[in-house]
């Protein structure tokens, strides 16, 4: 009696204990933990159970480690903990932290490439981010990326965004081919790939890449070249996706692979890029007449069925281009006049200067206000082509004509402005000239 005595207060005591001992792994298990602020903490791959406990315990993130093993092989979740980065928040409890674990809810980052981005400056970007690890194994031939924002978790290589750009750009050409237009004069997916960059590199409006898509493929259709500015560049600066300088007449008479100015059909491959509503557009273009485009002036494109047509729009485009070059140009001599005026109404106005020296102000004025223009010029290519000189200008037709830069000129009617260029003005006590146009060549 007395051993069974003995025996019975042991497990009592050993009851009391396991429960004692339950109890507290309990309420450590669900209390608030001890961290005080939020905190990124990266769970390294290959870990066991005990392991992670024992990593979150040093940092501060839990209070015991042996707490969070028992816990995770009751649970039933040993195995199931994730690696990687987390995000622990503030006062999180164990059960919150080994959700999160078993939840795999790692910190993810995101890298953007752009629509006609090309192949090398995707991977540049790519390249700069200082999140992505390894090395690029095989990059990417030109037009196999699809432009996106990718996201991604720490440890995530270089190489494995590159593919699964290269994977999701495959999908995408794959579905958009399958819903094509009949009769098209692409008759294959990298075809299809090729017209979509130059469009995409054409226009940054999405409302005008049917338009400049119906262009090329009427074009195509005829057997006319398309004379797409965007390919020569390409020609020139490959991958680079663009110049330091505007496109000269040279450029565009000099034949490269990607010319098409001066080789019949499609270049022999892609010149960025493409997004899904280029791809679409290319596939599945309007129905129009439409030949030619042009600049506006307003960022967009005037699209043409007849060169006569098209040549009064380029007449229009050189006008807007004119009108304002000339605006700038008074804008920048009255304000630099503006100081040498004075400032009190009252003020007695002072003795005209001699023949002479107004005649030189008016030379320095001039000079002054043409350097205006040329900055002015480049805030835009269109205005910056016809504030170039004539042997390094790009020519307005540029864009799909087929005429020579002199037939579309001799259309260009003289723009109307306030101030009409070459007069002399007076603002305040000096003589400014009004800038006169650049003659037609």
């Amino acid at each position: 009696m007395r051993v069974l005595a003995s025996l019975f207060v042991l497990l009592v005591l050993a009851g009391a204990i396991a429960g004692g001992l339950a109890w507290y792994g309990y309420d450590a298990y669900s209390s608030e933990g001890p961290l005080a602020a939020s905190k990124v903490y990266d769970i390294d791959r290959g870990l066991g159970t005990a392991d992670i406990g024992a990593r979150l315990e040093q940092q501060g993130i839990i209070s015991s480690g042996r707490v969070f093993a028992a816990a995770a092989y009751v649970t039933g979740v040993r195995g199931r903990l994730k690696a990687g980065e987390y995000e622990f928040p503030a006062h999180a409890s164990m059960r919150d932290v080994m959700n999160l674990l078993v939840s795999g809810k790692v910190i993810v980052y995101k890298i953007s490439i752009p629509e006609g981005f090309t192949s090398d400056m995707a991977l540049a970007r790519i390249a700069a981010d200082q999140v992505l690890t390894g090395e690029v194994t095989s990059p990417p031939a030109e037009g196999t990326l699809m432009p996106d924002t990718y996201l991604f978790p720490r440890g995530k290589t270089r190489q494995q965004l590159i593919e699964d750009m290269q994977a999701a750009e495959t999908k995408m050409v794959d579905d958009i081919w399958t819903r094509r237009r009949d009769l098209l004069p692409i008759t294959t997916r990298e075809e299809a790939v090729i017209l979509a960059s130059i469009v995409e590199k054409e226009t940054a409006l999405a409302d005008e890449r049917p338009l400049i898509a119906s262009v090329f493929v009427n074009r195509l259709r005829k057997g006319m070249r398309l004379q797409s500015d965007p390919t020569i560049i390409y020609g020139i600066a490959g991958g680079k996706g663009k110049l330091d300088r505007p496109l000269t007449h040279a450029d565009i008479t000099t034949p490269t692979p990607y010319n098409t100015y001066t080789i019949d059909g499609l270049p022999p491959g892609p010149i960025a890029n493409p997004g899904r509503a280029a791809l679409e557009a290319v596939v599945n273009p309007p129905e129009t007449s439409y030949l030619y485009f042009v600049a506006n002036g307003s960022g967009g494109h005037a699209f043409a069925s007849t060169l006569e047509e098209h040549n009064r729009n380029v007449a229009k485009w050189r006008d807007l281009a004119g009108n304002a070059a000339t605006a700038a140009a008074v804008d920048a001599a009255t304000a630099a006049t503006a100081n040498a005026t004075s400032a009190s109404s009252t003020a007695t106005a002072t003795a005209l200067p001699s023949i002479e020296s107004t005649r030189q102000e008016a030379a320095n004025n001039s000079a002054a206000a043409a350097a205006d223009i040329s900055t002015a010029a480049k805030s835009g290519p269109d205005i910056m082509a016809n504030a170039e000189p004539a042997d390094t200008a790009k020519p307005a037709e540029a864009k799909p004509v087929d005429v020579k830069p002199a037939d579309a000129a001799a259309t260009t009617t003289p723009p109307v402005a306030v101030l009409k260029p070459g007069s002399v003005i007076k603002i305040g006590n000096r003589l400014v000239p009004i800038p006169k146009r650049k003659p037609k060549r």
